[in-house]
Formats: structure tokens, C-alpha cells, sequence
């Protein structure tokens, strides 16, 4: 009984451990796996540098022979003189209806989702619900548009010329895309915050609004901001649903005296579907180069909304 292991059971299981490494070698698995992640991360990485590149190189002789004409030059049949401001402004319209309509009810949902909801089946069938609705494709929100908001913006009279095809349809159309992402991230967001803030709340004999209202959301803030301004950079980018409910391919001229409600209710374009139509021209500079610099100016504005959903979350962030 005078065995190793009966003596020092640790150091002898040790030591069994350290021959059972020494003697099945190297784990290389791990290794690999690794390995073939950081090639599909080269590769993508470098897929991705070589289409910014083209992109740049194609874009460069417009933005050098044009400067800041081509931003703030309207659209045109010439491609010597055509810009993408109207376009600008179509999209910018379109992100301000989505903030006005989808943020504070996508927040409002998920805080009532997660503060005030009880954890019944009907719950959990809203939030699968919302959950699917998230990965239901872009165009299947066009046709909902075409098929409900055109004819409901028509009626509340922003018809117009266009029969209810305008900016305020598209932007509607718009928030119901991204809603439930909003309310996905910003649950998340929520659903992070320590069950401790919550008690120590209570403890001290705050009622569950102040809660919510003090403690919660200020924890939460960096999640849900930077989950909105995300998903707001995702409507700057579609095309497709707007291509669905009537927005504007071709080249048309705003009038010079349009009041606010006609540029609300009258023809529309965006930038992404001024990249589309560009492409689809006859003319070779539309395709070869202005589609490009239209590309660049995307890039651009998307660039400077995540740059803002980063600082937003970087300002608000609290540190326990």
C-alpha cells in the first residue's frame, strides 16, 4: 500500500496526465480549425479589398473632373452633369420616417417585452413571431407596401400626383422592415442588464416604471442605440422594396418652387436605386463611372452611420 498513488493521489494523477499528453502528441485539430478560419477571414478580407478597390478606381475620374458637383448636381440624361443629390435627399427622407416610426415602437415593444410581458405562450409566440419576421425577405415588405401603405397613404390624403407611390409610403414600407430587428436588438440590449440593478432598485423602494426608466434603459443605451442606427444604415442600403412600390428609375426634374408637401408626395428616387437605374443605362459613362462614384457616396453616408452607432455606444457606455 505504499504505491505512489495511494500516497499523493494528485501528483500521481498528474502524472498520468502529462504521460497521456506526452504519448497521444500534439492536439493538431485545434490547430487547423484555426488555421482555416484565419484563410476564409484572408480570403474574404481580401475579396472584399479588391471590389473596394475597383470600385475607388472606377469612381476616381468623375469626383476628380467633377469635385462636389456630382453631390450636389440633381439627376440628369446628361452624364456630364448628373448627381445624385436628389437622390440624397430621397434617402435621407426615407430614414427620417423610418426614426420617427420604427424606433420608438420597436424600443417601446421590447421594453414591454422584457419588463412587463408575462412569461406565458402568448409571449413566446410574439417573440418567435418578431423573430421570424426578421428574416422574411426585403421584398415581400415591398409588396405589403404595394399592396396596403400605398393605398393607406392615399386615403389620408398624401396621395398626390403619384396616387400614394411617394417618399412617405417608401419610408413606411421602410419602418415595417426593419421593426422587428429594432425590437430584437433592443430586447437583447435589455435582456443583458443584470437581474442585480433591478433588485437594487426595489430594494429601495422604487416602483417598476422608475426602474425601468432610471436604471435599465441607461444600462441599455449603448445596446439599443447602436442596434437602431444599424438597422436605420440597413434602410439607407435597400433597393428592392422600393423598386416594388413605385419609386422613380429614370430621370425626372423636381420643380424648382416645390413646397415641402409636393417633394412629400410627388416622384422619389434613393440611392441605392440611382446605383440600379446607372447601371442599366445605355450610355457607357452611367456604367462605368457614375455608378461607381454613386457607390462611393453610399459607402460613405453607411460608413458614417456606423462610425455614429460606434461612438453613441462608446459615449454611453457605463462601466461597473
Amino acid at each position: 500500500m505504499s504505491t505512489s498513488s495511494t500516497l499523493n493521489p494528485r501528483r500521481a494523477t498528474s502524472e498520468e496526465v502529462a504521460k497521456t499528453i506526452k504519448r497521444g502528441g500534439a492536439n493538431w485539430k485545434p490547430i487547423a480549425f484555426q488555421a482555416l478560419l484565419l484563410i476564409l477571414l484572408s480570403v474574404s478580407l481580401l475579396i472584399l479589398i479588391v471590389l473596394l478597390a475597383d470600385i475607388l478606381v472606377s469612381a476616381w475620374p468623375t469626383f476628380r473632373d467633377r469635385g462636389l458637383s456630382f453631390i450636389t448636381d440633381g439627376l440628369s440624361l446628361n452624364p456630364e452633369t448628373a448627381g445624385v443629390w436628389t437622390a440624397i435627399v430621397g434617402s435621407v427622407i426615407i430614414a427620417v420616417v423610418v426614426a420617427v416610426l420604427a424606433f420608438p415602437v420597436g424600443i417601446g415593444a421590447a421594453i414591454y417585452l422584457e419588463e412587463y410581458a408575462p412569461n406565458n405562450s402568448i409571449t413566446r409566440f410574439v417573440d418567435t413571431t418578431v423573430r421570424n419576421l426578421a428574416g422574411v425577405p426585403s421584398i415581400v415588405y415591398g409588396l405589403l407596401g404595394l399592396a396596403l401603405f400605398v393605398p393607406l397613404v392615399n386615403i389620408i390624403g398624401f396621395g398626390g400626383a403619384t396616387s400614394g407611390k411617394n417618399v412617405v409610403a417608401a419610408g413606411i414600407t421602410m419602418a415595417a422592415l426593419v421593426l422587428p430587428i429594432v425590437i430584437i436588438t433592443s430586447a437583447e440590449a435589455i435582456r443583458a442588464v443584470p437581474n442585480a440593478i433591478r433588485e437594487a432598485g426595489y430594494g429601495v423602494g422604487a416602483t417598476k416604471w422608475e426602474v425601468v426608466k432610471n436604471h435599465v434603459m441607461p444600462v441599455a443605451l449603448p445596446g439599443v442605440l447602436t442596434g437602431t442606427v444599424l438597422t436605420l444604415a440597413r434602410a439607407f442600403g435597400e433597393t428592392a422594396p422600393l423598386l416594388v412600390i413605385g419609386v422613380a428609375t429614370g430621370f425626372f426634374a423636381p420643380a424648382g418652387d416645390a413646397s415641402f408637401y409636393d417633394t412629400l408626395t410627388g416622384p422619389y428616387t434613393a440611392l441605392p436605386v440611382v446605383v440600379f437605374s446607372w447601371t442599366r443605362q445605355t450610355q457607357a459613362e452611367f456604367a462605368e463611372t457614375l455608378a461607381p462614384a454613386a457607390i462611393v457616396v453610399l459607402l460613405v453616408v453607411l460608413f458614417i452611420l456606423n462610425g455614429l452607432a460606434i461612438w453613441m455606444r462608446n459615449r454611453s457606455d457605463r462601466k461597473w
